[in-house]
């Protein structure tokens, strides 16, 4: 099937609510609500806490779901399965990331992890920086609507996806008062104008182009683009030492500078990168 332009393929489905089960079950009553002819959907969930900190909650949840084959496997939250483990450091983190493996390889299942920002959502999953090293996709649901692909180890990133919450009332109170949850709808983007690059990340384009000119080259298969030019990162890198842009700066610090500048132009939609290759988005030519 097509969902949002993507294509994708059923499966059954395990939801481990280690925070807020209440809350879900609420949503999944106001799902059904708009959508009863998923109530024989394959979903399951488990409304409990875990500790992921050591493997004896992760060979129970296996246990439990040996010889159910599973698609997908939720992990709600991060934090929530812990245990007596620390979100801040790499080691309690490494832990987890070796637990939810463990889950993953007995299912097949993919695991997916929700954990939270922090007070600045754009930095970000809040904690040890070893959970984004770990993961293979990385997606941002942010309070303005938007679902952003802030991570994509093997793949091209995915265009931002927009949505909207209506509310549902799914019961009465012992009080008479309506017990409300909600559903998500397909939203459409804000319109606001679209960044441009400036200072070093201006530069860092204009010697991208520069590099396509003197190095550009086409190549099949993957995503790459049909028919277009696209350079090895070593020559953008170089270009851009050459001609300034991390001029008298340490090697790290000269590296730090590239990636923070090629991060920024993919994010603005500038610039794609797949592999040791990079090329210009179609449409900031």
């Amino acid at each position: 099937k097509v969902w949002r332009g993507c294509r994708v393929y059923g499966g059954a489905v395990l939801y481990i609510a280690a925070e807020g089960g209440a809350g879900v079950r609420n949503r999944l009553a106001a799902y059904k609500h708009v959508r009863p002819d998923m109530g024989s959907a394959p979903f399951t969930l488990l409304p409990i806490s875990l500790d992921l900190h050591s493997d004896g909650d992760a060979l129970a949840v296996c246990k439990i779901i040996a010889n159910n084959p599973l698609a997908l496997v939720v992990v709600d939250t991060v934090s929530r399965s812990l245990g007596a483990g620390d979100e801040n450091t790499a080691k309690d983190t490494s832990m987890f990331v070796k637990n939810c493996d463990l889950i993953r390889e007995a299912t097949g299942a993919h695991v997916m992890v929700i954990h939270h920002t922090g007070k600045d959502e754009d930095r970000g999953a809040r904690g040890s920086s070893a959970l984004r090293a770990a993961v293979d996709t990385e997606i941002n649901v942010t309070s303005r609507g938007e679902i952003v692909c802030k991570k994509q180890r093997d793949m091209l990133h995915a265009e931002p996806l927009h949505f909207t919450l209506r509310p549902v009332t799914i019961g009465r109170d012992e009080d008479g008062e309506p017990v409300t949850s909600a559903v998500v709808e397909a939203g459409a983007p804000a319109t606001k104008q679209r960044q441009q690059p400036k200072g070093k990340d201006a530069i860092c384009l204009r010697l991208l182009c520069e590099a396509l000119l003197e190095h550009g080259e086409t190549k099949a298969g993957g995503i790459y683009p049909e028919n277009g030019q696209v350079v090895h990162l070593k020559h953008w890198r170089d270009a851009c030492a050459i001609h300034g842009l991390t001029k008298g700066q340490s090697e790290n610090s000269a590296r730090m500078a590239f990636k923070r500048a090629k991060d920024n132009l993919t994010k603005m939609g500038e610039i794609y990168e797949w592999g040791d290759y990079v090329w210009k988005a179609r449409d900031s030519d």
